[in-house]
């Protein structure tokens, strides 16, 4: 799953570390989220998602949905 979660981390200037106290999670599992090594369950993707107050869409999209996209 492709997501936008370092991007906005970077716009509000919080570390991993800050989100992950922010989301009740480890600085690995936001770590792991970002690079794409882990996705995360759907209620802590929407608690992503309300943090940041956008739509669940807005912040995690499917690598096939990029794909249909491009053709």
């Amino acid at each position: 799953m492709n997501n936008r979660l370092k991007i906005l981390r970077a716009e509000r200037s919080w570390s991993q570390g800050d989100l992950a106290d922010r989301l009740g999670v480890s600085r690995q599992s936001v770590n792991a989220i970002e690079t794409g090594k882990y996705d995360p369950s759907l209620p802590l993707a929407f608690r992503i998602a309300e943090l940041f107050g956008l739509a669940i869409e807005q912040v995690f999209s499917s690598p096939t949905q990029h794909q249909s996209k491009a053709i």
